[in-house]
């Protein structure tokens, strides 16, 4: 299979400061992704596809947490830590 070379720091960095400012965004606008994009479109072009849907599934992931947090629902281990 061929593998994608791995990015380069400045890709890495890259990659994550589109992904910063596209979920700051989505943050902003309740998840509005039409509003987002001109960014969505950035952090696609700078990460590798992979990487993108990692991200995605990641953000779905922390949204889901963040609900079961603010729905009271809170595990004993993670009371008190923000």
């Amino acid at each position: 299979a061929a593998r994608m070379a791995a990015p380069t720091r400045e890709e890495r960095t890259a990659c994550w400061g589109a992904r910063d400012e596209f979920w700051q965004c989505l943050d902003s606008h309740g998840d509005d992704a039409a509003k987002c994009e001109k960014l969505r479109r950035a952090f696609e072009s700078r990460c590798p596809p992979q990487w993108v849907k990692h991200f995605d599934k990641r953000r779905d992931f922390l949204k889901y947490k963040k609900k079961l947090e603010t729905e009271g629902y809170i595990p004993p281990e993670a009371a008190g830590k923000s």
